[in-house]
């Protein structure tokens, strides 16, 4: 079907998450997204998780990178550069948008490429404004999340497995080539925007609250374990073992966990003899240990599918931990519409994501994995009019790849 940017054309000299999640996320809305790396691939081609048994197809690399044209060329050579410099600055009222993150190499300077074609649109990643280098994980542990994530008993910082602040810069990539593209339909100006990693998560936590809290506190929050902080969310145990993560974060919520469970009266005396309204949420963060100690024998008393029926019947807010096998025997059962099975290279399949943006209620095609360096021949011939023989002895001598 139609997407949005049909015709747009992106080149992306970017590598491991953030770059190429924004690239992707450009593809997944119809643009032509090219990638560019070195002969043999980046430094992220074969990265984790990937698939067992000597296939060398790598999950990671294949799904973040679905929906692009591969582009393999030389990039310590003079003429594999110029065509790199060819390829993001081609001309045409919907090309010339680069999206990386080089950092330090003059030849591909932007005030290098603006020069070649002025009207460029050239978003860059960094780790930190001033170029030095940062992964999420690095930028995470100095904004203070790992010291308040884990048990109340824990000393030692906890690192959030899910690299939050990629993604993040990833969607900040596809949202600044958006703007661009709209400021140079309106104007005819290109755009320079450099987007660091270390400032998206700075501007993560200061939007949340977080550093104003702790000014005022003096301290760092404590750590709540699995409870919501300013709040009442906690997990239970029901009789089979299996665990469920429940949340009341307005009073139609707390009624209606309170209704389910029947402790109506058990709270209703809690307020009275503690002088507290359990209907402000901030009560219920102070009580929170209260409240889950009343709760505890109803969730005990019956099994998961019990406590699910229940619960959905009364619109509490909730969810069950389970693992991410549980997620792959629901796809297979096709409950999971945004899911895709990906053939990759090697004739192993994955699994892998749609767009989430519902477009006219679609999803849309996940976009097929992407062969290292396959669509060069191709590229080169459609963007930049190189001929078969032109290409043949640029591959000859090991210019390009494919």
């Amino acid at each position: 079907m139609d997407r949005p940017l049909d015709g747009l054309g992106v080149v992306e000299c970017a590598s491991f998450v953030a770059g190429p999640t924004g690239g992707m996320t450009l593809a997944q809305l119809g643009a032509s997204v090219v990638r560019i790396d070195p002969i043999g691939g980046g430094p992220d081609h074969g990265r984790w998780p990937a698939a067992r048994g000597g296939a060398g197809a790598s999950y990671y690399w294949a799904s973040l990178n679905k929906g692009k044209r591969s582009v393999t060329v030389d990039l310590r050579s003079d003429e594999g550069r110029e065509l790199v410099l060819a390829l993001a600055t081609a001309p045409g009222e919907d090309r010339g948008v680069l999206v990386d993150n080089v950092v330090g190499r003059r030849w591909m300077a932007n005030d290098v490429l603006v020069a070649r074609r002025p009207d460029l649109i050239h978003v860059r990643v960094q780790g930190y404004p001033d170029g030095r280098p940062a992964v999420d994980y690095t930028v995470n542990a100095e904004v203070g999340i790992p010291g308040i994530t884990g048990s109340e008993e824990g000393a030692a910082p906890v690192n959030h497995v899910l690299p939050a602040w990629d993604l993040v810069t990833g969607l900040s990539v596809s949202t600044a080539v958006l703007a661009a593209v709209y400021q140079r339909i309106r104007t005819g100006r290109g755009v320079y925007s450099e987007i660091a990693l270390a400032d998206v998560a700075l501007a993560g936590v200061a939007n949340l609250g977080w550093l104003s809290e702790a000014e005022e506190r003096g301290r760092e929050r404590p750590r709540h374990g699995n409870h919501v902080y300013g709040s009442f969310g906690v997990d239970f145990a029901c009789s089979d073992g299996h665990r469920v993560m429940v949340v009341a974060l307005t009073p139609g919520q707390w009624s209606a966990l309170v209704t389910v469970t029947g402790t109506e009266a058990v709270f209703a005396a809690l307020e009275t003899a503690l002088d507290a309204d359990l209907t402000d949420e901030t009560e219920r963060y102070r009580l929170r240990d209260t409240i889950a100690a009343v709760l505890t024998p109803w969730f005990l008393a019956r099994d998961s599918a019990t406590v699910e029926a229940e619960l959905n019947r009364a619109r509490v807010l909730w969810g069950r931990y389970q693992g991410m096998h549980d997620v792959v025997a629901a796809h297979r059962a096709e409950a999971h519409p945004l899911l895709a099975d990906q053939p990759l290279d090697g004739g192993v399949t994955g699994i892998t994501a749609r767009s989430p943006l519902r477009w006219n209620g679609d999803h849309g095609e996940a976009g097929d994995a992407p062969v290292l360096g396959a669509d060069t021949d191709q590229v080169l011939a459609d963007v930049l009019g190189l001929t078969g023989t032109e290409i043949g002895d640029l591959r000859d001598r090991r210019v390009v790849g494919g």
